[in-house]
């Protein structure tokens, strides 16, 4: 009896990973202020339409699978998007929404008499017939979606592209040969200052050698407790 209970559970822990394994954590910070964590960013799953916020401690749990497209916002800073390559915490920094535009004072208006006035010669229009049985073409209604479909697919290979492009260009390899960089230190500093995306979209060609000297010599100003990258794992609270 007791050697069948032990082949069942050894069937079914597989099955139980797998299931623990279907959830994506992790933090949300503020780009600019890494250490600012963001409470009430909204993490959605673009795919099951599942939501999730981010606690008071900045961390978040939500149902995916690899292939989900994530989102995560939050007012007044820009949207991110997330394929999901492997379901690994993840810190996700938002970057803030910079509003450039100078103010207008609207001191009068003036409204048109002539905005409710009909055209005498205007007709009512016609719904166009472009069936086959008069020599012309149906539009497929469901021509729009896939054009959407094919405009997201190439947004997220356009991502994956830039991932690799940063990958190349900011490593421990590369920011050895520019900084006197040493110890292990150097895994929190690529987490904490890895560019993203956006970044890197935004200065075309984007300049790795000033972006890995200026952030090093900001790496250095920090205390010492802000230079770690914040834990992925929630701390279990204890009962006093």
């Amino acid at each position: 009896m007791l050697k069948k209970l032990i082949v069942v559970l050894i069937i079914l822990s597989p099955f139980k990973l797998l299931a623990q394994n279907n959830t994506l954590t992790g933090n949300v910070y503020d780009n600019d202020s890494r250490s600012t964590i963001l409470q009430g960013a909204t993490i959605k799953n673009l795919n099951t339409k599942t939501v999730a916020l981010a606690d008071q401690d900045g961390h978040f749990a939500l149902g995916a699978k690899i292939g989900d497209l994530i989102s995560v916002g939050m007012v007044g800073y820009h949207t991110d998007t997330i394929y999901l390559a492997n379901l690994f915490p993840k810190n996700i920094y938002l970057r803030v929404i910079v509003n450039n535009l100078k103010p207008v004072d609207i001191t009068a208006t003036k409204v048109s008499p002539y905005l409710n006035t009909k055209d005498p010669n205007a007709m009512p229009s016609r719904r166009v017939d472009m069936s086959k049985e008069r020599g012309g073409l149906r539009l497929n209604l469901g021509y729009g979606k896939l054009k959407r479909q094919q405009a997201k697919i190439q947004e997220l290979e356009e991502y994956d592209q830039y991932q690799e492009e940063i990958s190349k260009n900011f490593n421990e390899e590369y920011i050895k040969s520019l900084v006197k960089f040493e110890g292990p230190d150097i895994k929190d500093f690529i987490g904490l200052y890895r560019p993203t995306v956006e970044q890197v979209k935004a200065e075309r060609p984007f300049n790795y050698q000033l972006y890995t000297v200026r952030s090093y010599h900001a790496w250095l100003k920090l205390p010492a407790e802000q230079r770690k990258l914040p834990s992925l794992l929630k701390p279990k609270k204890t009962n006093p």
